[in-house]
């Protein structure tokens, strides 16, 4: 009997001091030790210490013993932060940091920059974010927030203004996220917030709820009206002036007459003739859906381009009369070469949409070949977003390596395509996107075959010896 109670006091002793020394973890889809590691603040080997008989491959719903930082107050203090976390970010302007949370998830959840994160937390250049970490978010940031009530759900603090409508829309054939959500002023993350269902596909029928702000909602039902207007005089054969309201000035622009030849994309045929993507398809409606090799276009530009263009045809680096477009060549030097970059409108509105695209992966597991949230290799990561945005990327990192032009590393801006040679390769099999910039670190969102989606460094040892170069693709 005195056996048996020694046997229970010391079992009894050990689980009091394993609840003390480490946390319980219950693994959930899309874990592994990198991921959870980095989630408490410790290092993956310390995990795989503190369970050594955890197999490699994680199982859902197991429990694995993660080392505690902070042993004394854990409990008391995490109930603290429960229970005052709706007081805590109305009255003293701060964000407890959850799981899955990253910086441009809490940025746009309170509707700033991430640059305005890091300037009211400047731990934040030097330090990574952490569960359970509080950060001060600006002022201007939380004036919604004040008006919540106590049982409101804290992960939703900002409060619709009386000023935004909701509009009813339904999906249009060859409409993306993308064109809807810039129509109506918000960006692809918040259109599939308030429409879950659209998250994987966007089905043409479907009908969307959006919110957005009134001015936004009158100027597209303005617009549906004149498209309503437009469509009946074409019908009725009414002026050309109705559906074509601007004038083209005979002295300086000229039309030109085009054939669609083989591997060329809007892009290119825009560029050259020095023009947008969206004037190219205002021109030739008939080109919004795909671009078939043999079409003729009519295309308006200028009499310089036009006259360069002509001459160009008999140049001998023409083939077919079109320029061959300049690739990065493996081993070439820094060149400025611009002849393969794709050109945008609006370049930082849609590289902090990428950068937000590829960051809500985070997460998901490497799969060899995956262009899916399924799984995602590294070059399978940067088709699916780009493709999201209706830019299309060759499918392999060292035939990715070969499109823009490579920048100096000091130079690397957000949106650009970085690459590596890993496990001793002689060639570029690895790449990532850059995400942010920060005094010659450049961390990047990637697909890793370890760690799945994440974000890493080029100051961690593994990357800064296995970089390789830096490309800009958008411009």
């Amino acid at each position: 009997m005195v056996f048996r109670l020694i046997i229970v006091l010391f079992f009894f002793s050990i689980s009091a001091f394993s609840q003390e020394k480490y946390i319980k973890h219950t693994i959930s889809k899309g874990d592994n030790f990198t991921t959870i590691a980095k989630k408490y603040g410790v290092k993956p080997k310390d995990i795989e210490e503190a369970n050594p008989n955890a197999p490699k491959v994680l199982k859902l719903n197991s429990v694995l013993l993660i080392p505690n930082n902070n042993k004394k107050g854990t409990t008391k203090k995490t109930e603290i932060a429960t229970n005052t976390t709706s007081a805590v970010i109305s009255n003293s302007g701060q964000h407890e940091v959850r799981e899955k949370e990253n910086l441009w998830v809490i940025s746009k959840k309170y509707n700033i920059s991430v640059d305005d994160l890091k300037k009211a937390n400047p731990s934040l250049e030097n330090e990574d974010l952490k569960i359970g970490q509080k950060l001060n978010i600006p002022s201007t940031a939380i004036v919604s927030n004040e008006k919540t009530t106590k049982n409101q759900n804290i992960e939703k603090p900002e409060i619709i203004s009386s000023t935004d409508a909701e509009v009813v829309v339904e999906v249009k054939p060859k409409e993306t996220k993308y064109l809807i959500a810039k129509k109506y002023g918000i960006t692809v993350a918040e259109l599939e917030r308030q429409n879950p269902f659209i998250k994987k596909k966007l089905p043409v029928g479907s009908v969307l709820k959006i919110r957005t702000s009134k001015e936004k909602a009158d100027q597209q039902i303005k617009d549906s009206s004149v498209a309503s207007q437009t469509q009946i005089a074409e019908n009725n054969g009414a002026a050309s002036e109705v559906s074509k309201p601007e004038i083209i000035p005979a002295t300086t622009d000229v039309e030109v007459v085009v054939e669609v030849q083989s591997k060329e994309t809007k892009y290119s045929i825009a560029k050259k003739y020095g023009i947008t993507v969206k004037e190219l398809e205002k021109q030739n409606p008939f080109i919004k859906g795909k671009l078939p090799v043999g079409y003729v276009l009519k295309i308006h530009t200028s009499k310089e381009k036009a006259a360069v263009l002509e001459a160009s045809k008999i140049t001998p680096e023409t083939k077919d009369g079109l320029i061959s477009p300049v690739q990065v060549v493996e081993n070439s030097e820094v060149k400025n070469d611009s002849s393969t970059v794709i050109r945008v409108s609006n370049h930082s509105d849609l590289v902090n949409q990428l950068i937000v695209n590829a960051t809500e992966n985070i997460g998901i597991r490497y799969r060899s070949g995956g262009t899916t949230r399924a799984g995602f290799d590294c070059s399978g990561l940067m088709i699916c977003t780009f493709n999201n945005f209706d830019i299309k990327l060759p499918r392999s990192s060292i035939e990715q390596s070969r499109i823009g032009f490579k920048v100096n590393s000091e130079e690397a801006q957000k949106g650009d395509l970085i690459f590596f040679r890993t496990n001793g390769r002689r060639q570029i099999n690895h790449v990532g996107m850059v995400v942010e910039v920060l005094d010659g670190e450049i961390k990047f969102v990637h697909s890793s075959t370890h760690g799945g989606v994440m974000i890493s460094s080029t100051k961690e040892p593994y990357y800064g010896r296995t970089f390789k170069q830096v490309n800009r693709v958008l411009q």
